[in-house]
């Protein structure tokens, strides 16, 4: 790509590379950058008094930019529907993909710093790795900063970064909300509303409420009948210890422990298991409010499948067929 500044007169079929005031009958107005200039912007530049304007021009073996963009989505998404995402319009260098269903976010890391390292003017930017996404949220951009690539260079991007992006959509449909009580007093409807609406945002739903006394065997009752796909497990009083009353109620009702705390906070009072293939999860205290915590992050790890293959730390978490 030829880039620099010319006469007006050796600027036609050129691309103004800056937003440009002009006059058109008279009146004031801005030619946008990008447009590619025919003569009578041209005249209208040279109404408003200019005699030279900074163009690009592309070489025979570039592809302009909207063009180069589209090019690059196609083949980050070769199977829009089965990838659980959506290829936007290509505008300005820049076409967005889209999350079609909820689900977390999985790519291929390699793959894509691969992408961003072959031409400096093709980029591709994505929420973090097995970040949670709604339907209808934006899970990428692409950004062809100049305004055309070399086609050698958009080739190799594109074969570098082909399929490297999918939405996880969720594995499981309903959960068993279990609620222990101490002393006879009924737990406030907080908790189950805060997991309700965490719940929601993964395409689950919680099965009729069940409330039993916070001691190991109403506990173990209550696990082994629970009706959803996963159990929850949100008790009257902290569960501090491995032994303590929740996790011993998994193992007497017939299912294990796998891992008992979590270096997060709020939420590293949270253990994980499973009883008869179903996942159980013991939920911290804070789980019973909406704000972001542990138990946020197991919830949509599990929701996908995967949990405790390889679970991230996730800077900035934002805004599912099984996987």
């Amino acid at each position: 790509m030829i880039f620099g500044d010319v006469p007006l007169d050796q600027a036609e079929g050129a691309i103004l590379a800056h937003s440009m005031p002009a006059i058109r009958d008279g009146q004031p107005h801005r030619i946008a950058k990008g447009t590619v200039l025919t003569a009578d912007h041209l005249r209208e530049l040279a109404a408003a008094g200019r005699d030279h304007v900074v163009v690009a021009r592309l070489g025979d073996g570039d592809v302009e930019e909207n063009a180069a963009a589209l090019e690059l989505a196609q083949a980050l998404v070769p199977d829009a529907e089965g990838q659980g995402l959506r290829i936007s319009g290509a505008g300005a260098g820049r076409v967005n993909l889209y999350a079609t269903t909820p689900g977390v976010a999985v790519m291929d890391v390699a793959a894509i710093n691969a992408l961003n390292a072959v031409h400096p003017m093709i980029t591709l930017a994505t929420v973090p790795q097995y970040h949670r996404c709604d339907a209808g949220g934006m899970v990428a951009t692409i950004k062809i900063i100049a305004y055309g690539v070399p086609r050698t260079a958009l080739q190799q991007a594109a074969q570098a970064g082909r399929g490297a992006l999918r939405i996880a959509p969720p594995s499981y449909a309903t959960a068993t909300l279990i609620e222990s009580q101490v002393g006879g007093d009924a737990p406030s409807p907080k908790g189950r509303d805060a997991m309700a609406g965490r719940l929601e945002r993964l395409d689950m739903t919680l099965t009729p409420r069940v409330i039993c006394d916070h001691t190991t065997d109403a506990l173990a009752a209550a696990i082994a009948q629970a009706a959803g796909d996963v159990v929850l497990v949100l008790t009257a009083s902290a569960t501090s210890d491995p032994d303590d009353v929740a996790p011993q109620a998994l193992r007497v009702a017939g299912g294990q422990v796998a891992a008992f705390g979590m270096p997060v906070d709020p939420g590293n009072l949270l253990f994980f298991g499973d009883i008869a293939g179903k996942p159980v999860i013991g939920l911290p205290g804070c789980a019973r409010s909406p704000a972001l915590n542990g138990a946020d992050w197991v919830l949509e790890r599990l929701g996908v499948g995967g949990l405790l293959k390889e679970i991230p730390t996730r800077p900035r978490p934002r805004s599912p067929s099984k996987p």
